[in-house]
This record gives C-alpha cells, sequence and structure tokens, in this order.
C-alpha cells in the first residue's frame, strides 16, 4: 500500500482547518513570493502547489496557536517532571528531525505574544502569531518530522488545549502585551527563517544596528553566529559570517548612525549585502568508505594499488569500477533498463600516476581475450561512431580530457563539438539503438545497445579552468562521475605481480557470458540479463529519488540551471552503480540488495555535491569571467604566501600574460566590484613608480587568506 501523498496530508491539515503553504524541499523556506502569508486552505491552490512541486515540505502558519520548540536530543527544559508532564498534555507533539520536539497548543484568547529565540530558555523557542512550523511528513537533512504516536495533529484549532497556567506566566513576564521588544527580540525578529537572498542583508542589518551602539566585532559576531545557525536557511558558512562582521566593524559607531539618518545605509555596506548565494558547504574529498564495493572491483583496485609504483586509492577504484562497467557492457541491466556505461574522470596532477590503473585494465582485458575493447582517444565523432560499430562495448581510457572540454567551453571547435554530442548520444542509446550516419551507397546501419564506457584522467587545475556555464549545462558533466585524488602515493620499488586468478577468472565469466537465447547473434542483438531488487532495496530507491527531486526543484526555484542539470541525473547515476555493486559482489547470481542501493545513493549524493561546489568556485559564465577568477586567485595565493605586501604587475603579468586592454578590463571590473585595490607605488629611493595589486578585505575573507 502507497503512502499517501504531499498534496494528500497537506489537505488533511487544511480540512481541520489549518493553512498551508509549500517550502522548498529538504528545507524550511517558503516556495511562495510571500511565505506563510501566502497559506491557503483552498483546494484548488493546494492542488496547484503540490502538482508543481509535488515532495515539496508542509508548512502551517502558527496564527492562532502556541508552539513551544525544544532543540536537540539532550535537552531536558523544563526539568521539572511535573511541568514536562504538563507539556505532554499538548494536542499535538512532533519529533523534529535533529531530535527536538514540537508541542502544539491554542494560544489563549487576549495574549499578544511574540515569536521569540532563547528566552524562555537556551535552545527553547515560541512560536505563534507572525511564525510557521514544518510539520510531518516534511524533510530536512534527509530527515523526517514526525508526529508522536497518539499525538498527532488531528484536530481543529478550537479543540486544542491551552498551554499549561505556569508557561503562560512565564510568557507573560518575558514578553508583556504593553511592553517594547526585549534586547533579543530587536536583534533575532520573529526568529522566522531568513532564506538565501536576504542572509547577506539581514544580517548586515543586524550587525549595524547593533554597531550603532558600540559593540565590538566579537561581540557582533557572536549575535551573527547566534542567528546564521537558528534562522537562515541554509546558514552561511563561518567565513562569510565573520566577513560580514569585520566589513560592519570597520565603521564607527557614529558613521552607521548618520548613514542611517541619512538613508545611504545600503549603499555604505553595498559590499556586505551584494552577492548573497547559497552558500553550498564542502563534502570534501570522497571519504574511504565509499571505495569499497565487495567482490570484483575491490579485487582489481586491490591489485592495482598493490602493483603501483605511487598507490592512490581513488584512480586505482576509478579504473577498476569502469573494467566492471566494460566487462559486463550489454549484458545485464535493472529494473527500469539502466545498463552499466559509466563516464568516469579522476582528476589528478603530474606525477601521481594515472597511467597505472589504464595499463592494468588493459593486461586484463587482453588476458581475457578482449584487448580491441579498449580505445585510447577521441579523434572525431564519427571515429566514435565506427569504433561502436566494430565493437559495441568499448572502454575509452583517455588523458588529458581537459582540452577536449575547454575548447567546447569556448565553443571554438566544430569537431570537439562533435566528439562531446557523440559520446551524449552513445550514453542515451545504452538500452536502445543508435543509428549510424548514412554513407554513400550505403544502407543506414544501427549499433545496437552500445555500451561505451569512458575512464578519462585530467589535471586539477587543467579541468576547473576549463569549466564554463555552458559545460554545466550542456548534459555532458551532468553524466559524468568526477573524482578527485588525494595526491601522490608513497613511491616503493619491487611491485611487479601476476594477475590473481580470481581476476582473470571473472573477466573471462564476462567475456564468456551470453544471456539470453540469441544463438549466433547475440553479440549483435544482446538480450541482457535483468537483475532483480529486493522489497527494501526498492524503499532506499525511492528515498534516492525523493531527495534527487528535491534538489533539483531547489535548483530550480533559485535559478540555478547547473544544479538542475547535475541533480537530473543523480537517480540514474545510483541506479547503474547499485547494479555494478550487485554484478561486482556476485557474478553467478546477482542481486541488487539495500547495501548496494545505500552505497551508490552516498556515493552520487557525494559526487554531486562536490562537483556542484567545485563548479560554484571555478566555473566561468564567459571567457572574460575567467580571467576575473584567475585573477583573484593568483592575488589569493600571493596573499598566503606573503599576507598583506601588494603585488608587482610585472609579476601578475608574467603569470597572466594578456594583452593590455585585457588587463586593463579585468582590473577595472574587479576594482568596481570591491574585491582588489590598485595603485602606484616607488620602490627604493630612486625607484620607478609601478603599478601594484592585492586583495580587499572582502575578497581575502571569500578566499580564505584572513
Amino acid at each position: 500500500m502507497s503512502s499517501p501523498s504531499r498534496l494528500d496530508l497537506a489537505s488533511q491539515y487544511a480540512e481541520l482547518g489549518y493553512r498551508v503553504f509549500p517550502c522548498v524541499p529538504g528545507t524550511k523556506r517558503p516556495i511562495t513570493p510571500r511565505g506563510f502569508h501566502d497559506a491557503s486552505d483552498d483546494p484548488s491552490q493546494m492542488e496547484q502547489w503540490w502538482s508543481q512541486y509535488p515532495h515539496a515540505n508542509i508548512g502551517i502558519p502558527t496564527e492562532g496557536l502556541l508552539v513551544v520548540d525544544i532543540d536537540g536530543v539532550g535537552n531536558t527544559w523544563p526539568g521539572d517532571p511535573g511541568r514536562a508532564a504538563d507539556l505532554a498534555t499538548a494536542g499535538a507533539i512532533a519529533l523534529t528531525p535533529r531530535g527536538g520536539r514540537h508541542y502544539v497548543f491554542r494560544r489563549p484568547a487576549g495574549k499578544a505574544w511574540r515569536c521569540s529565540v532563547g528566552q524562555l530558555a537556551a535552545g527553547v523557542d515560541v512560536r505563534t502569531d507572525g511564525g510557521y512550523i514544518v510539520v510531518a511528513p516534511s524533510e530536512t537533512e534527509s530527515r523526517t518530522y514526525g508526529w508522536v504516536e497518539g499525538c498527532d495533529l488531528s484536530d481543529p484549532v478550537e479543540r486544542l488545549p491551552e498551554p499549561p497556567a505556569w508557561l503562560v506566566d512565564v510568557l507573560d513576564t518575558l514578553a508583556p502585551e504593553s511592553s517594547t521588544p526585549t534586547t533579543n527580540t530587536a536583534i533575532f525578529g520573529d526568529a522566522n527563517p531568513i532564506p538565501s537572498g536576504q542572509r547577506n542583508a539581514t544580517l548586515a542589518r543586524l550587525a549595524g544596528g547593533m554597531r550603532r551602539f558600540g559593540m565590538g566585532q566579537r561581540e557582533l559576531m557572536a549575535a551573527l553566529r547566534e542567528t546564521n545557525q537558528t534562522r537562515c536557511v541554509p546558514p552561511l558558512t563561518e567565513a562569510e559570517v565573520e566577513r560580514i562582521a569585520a566589513s560592519i566593524a570597520r565603521y564607527r559607531p557614529d558613521e552607521v548612525s548618520v548613514a542611517v539618518a541619512e538613508n545611504h545605509y545600503q549603499q555604505m555596506f553595498a559590499e556586505v549585502v551584494e552577492d548573497d548565494d547559497p552558500g553550498l558547504p564542502d563534502p570534501g574529498p570522497i571519504p574511504d568508505e565509499l571505495l569499497c564495493v565487495p567482490g570484483f572491483i575491490t579485487e582489481v583496485m586491490q591489485y592495482t594499488l598493490d602493483t603501483a609504483p605511487y598507490p592512490e586509492p581513488v584512480l586505482a577504484f576509478a579504473g577498476a569500477l569502469t573494467l566492471q562497467a566494460l566487462l559486463a557492457g550489454r549484458k545485464v541491466r535493472d529494473a527500469m533498463d539502466n545498463r552499466t556505461n559509466l563516464y568516469v574522470l579522476s582528476l589528478a596532477n603530474s606525477g601521481v600516476g594515472k597511467d597505472h590503473a589504464r595499463k592494468i585494465n588493459a593486461r586484463i582485458l587482453y588476458e581475457a581475450g578482449l584487448a580491441d575493447c579498449l580505445g585510447t582517444s577521441f579523434a572525431s565523432g564519427e571515429g566514435i561512431e565506427d569504433r561502436l560499430f566494430m565493437q559495441p562495448a568499448t572502454l575509452f581510457q583517455v588523458d588529458e580530457i581537459d582540452g577536449l572540454l575547454l575548447r567546447v567551453g569556448q565553443a571554438r571547435d566544430a569537431r570537439h563539438e562533435a566528439v562531446v554530442s557523440m559520446l551524449l548520444q552513445m550514453y542515451s542509446s545504452a538500452s536502445s539503438i543508435y543509428v549510424m550516419r548514412a554513407k554513400a551507397n550505403q544502407e543506414r546501419v544501427v549499433i545496437d545497445q552500445p555500451c561505451l564506457c569512458l575512464f578519462g584522467t585530467a589535471v586539477p587545475k587543467h579541468f576547473y579552468e576549463s569549466l564554463s556555464a555552458r559545460l554545466m549545462t550542456n548534459g555532458f558533466l551532468a553524466r559524468l562521475l568526477i573524482l578527485e585524488c588525494r595526491g601522490r602515493g608513497v613511491g616503493r620499488d619491487d611491485t611487479e605481480r601476476p594477475i590473481p586468478n580470481s581476476i582473470l577468472e571473472a573477466a573471462r565469466f564476462w567475456a564468456d557470458f551470453r544471456p539470453g537465447d540469441s544463438g549466433n547473434l547475440a553479440d549483435w542483438h544482446p538480450t541482457p540479463l535483468r537483475v532483480s531488487q529486493t522489497d527494501e532495496a526498492s524503499v532506499v530507491f525511492r528515498e534516492i529519488r525523493e531527495r534527487a527531486d528535491g534538489e533539483y526543484v531547489r535548483s530550480e526555484l533559485e535559478n540555478d540551471p547547473a544544479g538542475m542539470a547535475i541533480w537530473a541525473r543523480a537517480y540514474e547515476k545510483a541506479r547503474r552503480l547499485a547494479l555494478l555493486y550487485a554484478i561486482s559482489a556476485c557474478r553467478e547470481n546477482p542481486l541488487i540488495t539495500p547495501d548496494a542501493a545505500t552505497w551508490a545513493g552516498s556515493f552520487v549524493e557525494h559526487q554531486t555535491r562536490r562537483m556542484l561546489y567545485m563548479a560554484r568556485h571555478h566555473a566561468s559564465e564567459s571567457e572574460f569571467d575567467g580571467k576575473r577568477k584567475r585573477l583573484l586567485e593568483l592575488l589569493g595565493q600571493w596573499q598566503r604566501q606573503y599576507g598583506d605586501e601588494w603585488m608587482p604587475f610585472w609579476r601578475v603579468n608574467r603569470r597572466l600574460p594578456w594583452s593590455r586592454r585585457e588587463h586593463e578590463d579585468v582590473r577595472d571590473t574587479l576594482l568596481q566590484q570591491r574585491l582588489i585595490e590598485a595603485g602606484q607605488r616607488t620602490t627604493g629611493k630612486r625607484g620607478r613608480p609601478g603599478l601594484y595589486y592585492r586583495l580587499t578585505a572582502v575578497a581575502a575573507a571569500e578566499e580564505g587568506t584572513r
């Protein structure tokens, strides 16, 4: 029996008289323009919202309610057992994703309490008129809101109990009707979430208000850190909050007061309030546990490490993964007809040993009689097509793939455009047929279920410099699994070892495996084995799909085409990886288990978030934007080495040999954006004046140099 949809559950709340509104999937941020003020109990409006965003979280305004929000598993407030029992009489009790609780009461008549943060006690907030809560079955951070058994919100507001008398007395004491807001309320407002797009501006206003009264940078930072963690959705990075506090603290209190009085407050703090972006967290390098796939993949990975002059786990894993993908190409599929064709790109600096994993793959395929399944370069789109016609399952092992991406990103080379176009077509044709181009005096022919696998390598710096907005959205990068290597391993001698028999047996098994009953046509028109999945694995897949769909919607709402393109492929990648996990673990009787699905989902989520984080910092909207970022990066490197010393222009020009006009255009843009300082300086007693650059405080904080 399927679970009720979000629309069904939102409608149930509305039938009880609670107005509802949609929030961005996976967050507490409203989708609607006016937030909870747009809440409605109109069935047609709700159907419109949740038809457009079926995985949207459900928000309910707390008008007429009193909700006590206790944060954290370890929060024991109110401490007294009798008072704790009183709270348990609430009309509804919810468990929040972080282990907190929501106690829902009806607000007594005549009370004009306000929302507050931490006034009742540390980690205890109040939601009433002017606020809202997110309710079950909404999710944040991949965890779910849920009602305590027997304490769900099943009564209309008029039938909910009022809060216990002692709580009423405390709330009256903290926020009497006739009084002005306390200091905490003045700072933290009504405690509603601050969405992306408003975070920098809101924190700057709060800091400016406190600076007017003489508060220093440490005090500003303490207050902003609390607001950021409790209200910003998602929170800004610690470095960004420090940047805001430092920028506001530069101004004297009287300067801030004059700015407010003369209405040029926003102008003064323009460098702080602009560029409020989602602040994607960095998931970091791929963790060791995600490089563990039982069976064949781990065996090949370990053999690659054992024989490498400089062992590198990520490269070894990437090679083993793509080898398994090729061996099972056109021979297995899952319940959704996903195949094993993968495009994997490993990033490693020169000298790390990028070629060793490729050599191991070549040796294994040779021993298995499959040497003709290897390709080493992309000459042209037509060349790829011809190669797949002769060998429908092919593993291309290509170094320096960043050069291809750079030319495509700059849209300067039709030949390279054709290569990427062909790779896209082959990827999508794996479960179908690919119709080849027409040739003179020949009938058009097809390739049935082509399996093109890619194991590419590139130098990280060159790869990131090749990124562009065009590349991020054309679909190719969205299909890649990008794995960053950790550095050069410890060198060693005497690494020659024979290929283990278990690896050769597995490779030969796949070479001889002919599923279905196609006879002599098995190689041309195969019937892949359908690998089943357990019911538990199906549940995991559904959760993966919902998370990916939610991230796609979030990207759509934030007008982030790169995020949309990459999250759109996340579920498909997870299905393919789970299939590879299953056949690696047991080739004779493969089964997709919850372990396979969970690993695949975790792997893809980490890889996707890392890709988006790196793209945010490196991808350029245009060639000019790329130059702008390169100059900022160079000045950041200089500052990390020399502190606040100015960088001579001649050094800049040596590293960035652009034309004079290009330097002037980039410099003028960064000066207008208040990201660099530039000026004429004279060195020595008789030195000639020269041009010097350095980062501003704002840019230095963004580059992580201060």
